[in-house]
């Protein structure tokens, strides 16, 4: 992942994102939602998702212009939107060590702010790059919906199975890094296949960015996390890790945990197959990826492309190593 953020070309291109993304985020009227929405996009991250949409449209020969630089800063602004939403629903009063919208403003500005944040995505996308790339994101937005919905419709199911967090993460998570490649396709007029190759990639690395998060939640410290460890058993988000790991967690789940009960379920897991699992599982994932790829002539972009997905997970187990030797 840190290969491909360095490169000077995406680099660059990610500077005239990050400034899009400002002019964007605080573009209302009032004053007030620009002061919120241009706290949550200085918050920062690593600008992934819009990475990927510059290294797409390198990858297929199309050096990153206005309307793709404006498609990836509606990526990003859709996930920032929707993190806001997200704090809402999960109640968090931090993320990343910093107060959410909702604690610091209250859920009434929170919701709309992060309202403001989609819809400008969307306006920006049909008025400045295309019809096309503007129904991709829409029809991305339903998708963000409909994975949240059937997450929390799932919370606290003992009997939720793989296949049913599998829908949710691809809505909820992986949809967004598909639409990323996706537009970028499209401002590029690459083939039909490409798009679809491109899109299938972009799907794939997105379930495995979200499957090791979720891993994450569970092995890494509240101090590397920057929020509880454990925080999604409190929640009752049972996530593909907790249902590959096979650890036995009776009496521990449920509603209203202790803290005690929390460390003990994470206990198990750690102690379990969990994490072995899950790094199989997402190397699984990794070799679809890299078959969805099309071909690319720009061998830089070729070589990021086909080494992030791997990187990632090695990254990922380092930490995950590292944490259960200390």
């Amino acid at each position: 992942m840190d290969q491909l953020l360095r490169s000077p070309a995406i680099a660059a291109g990610l500077t005239k994102v990050e400034a899009r993304i400002r002019r964007l985020s605080g573009s209302s009227a009032l004053p007030g939602i620009n002061a919120g929405a241009g706290r949550i996009v200085a918050a920062g991250g690593k600008r992934l998702r819009p990475a990927l949409t510059l290294a797409t449209s390198l990858a297929l020969g199309k050096a990153p212009d206005r309307r793709v630089i404006t498609a990836a800063a509606c990526v990003e602004l859709i996930h920032a939107g929707s993190l806001v939403h997200d704090d809402l629903m999960d109640r968090a009063t931090e993320r990343r060590g910093t107060s959410t919208l909702n604690a610091e403003l209250g859920d009434g500005k929170a919701l709309v702010i992060g309202d403001f944040m989609l819809a400008r995505a969307g306006l920006a996308a049909i008025t400045s790059v295309s019809r096309p790339v503007a129904e991709v994101l829409a029809a991305t937005v339903v998708e963000l919906a409909e994975g949240q919905y059937l997450e929390t419709a799932g919370l606290f199911d003992p009997a939720r199975t793989r296949e049913s967090a599998l829908r949710s993460i691809t809505g909820k998570t992986a949809a967004l890094f598909r639409a990323g490649c996706l537009v970028a396709a499209v401002c590029a007029h690459a083939t039909a296949e490409d798009r679809a190759r491109m899109a299938a990639y972009g799907e794939k690395f997105g379930l495995i960015f979200q499957v090791l998060d979720d891993l994450l939640d569970l092995t890494a410290s509240t101090a590397q996390l920057g929020k509880p460890a454990g925080n999604d058993l409190r929640q009752g988000v049972y996530s593909l890790p907790v249902l590959l790991s096979g650890a036995d967690l009776t009496g521990l789940l449920g509603r209203d945990m202790s803290d005690e009960q929390v460390a003990e379920a994470l206990r198990r897991l750690r102690a379990g197959r969990m994490t072995a699992e899950t790094i199989t599982y997402c190397r699984g994932l990794a070799s679809d990826a890299l078959a969805s790829l099309p071909v690319i002539h720009d061998e830089e972009m070729a070589a990021l492309l086909y080494g992030l997905p791997s990187a990632y997970i090695d990254r990922v187990e380092r930490m995950t190593a590292l944490t259960a030797v200390s």
